[in-house]
């Protein structure tokens, strides 16, 4: 069984993974005493960023596609 992924599923994966990233990193700063919560923060930031870069990335590949199709 195949999934059909093309480039607009990638981009909002994209953009929904890297949204919840950034929501889940703000949420937990509120909880930076507590010694319960196991998230590195840094790392989850970083993540969200990168996850953020490549969505940008693959709007700026759709772009390029449009621009170069006419």
């Amino acid at each position: 069984m195949q999934i059909p992924l093309d480039f607009w599923n990638v981009s909002l994966l994209f953009a929904v993974t890297g949204v919840i990233l950034l929501i889940t990193a703000q949420l937990a700063s509120a909880y930076d005493g507590n010694a319960t919560l196991l998230i590195d923060q840094k790392k989850l930031k970083n993540t969200a960023i990168v996850m953020g870069v490549l969505f940008l990335v693959t709007v700026i590949m759709r772009i390029y596609g449009i621009v170069t199709s006419t």
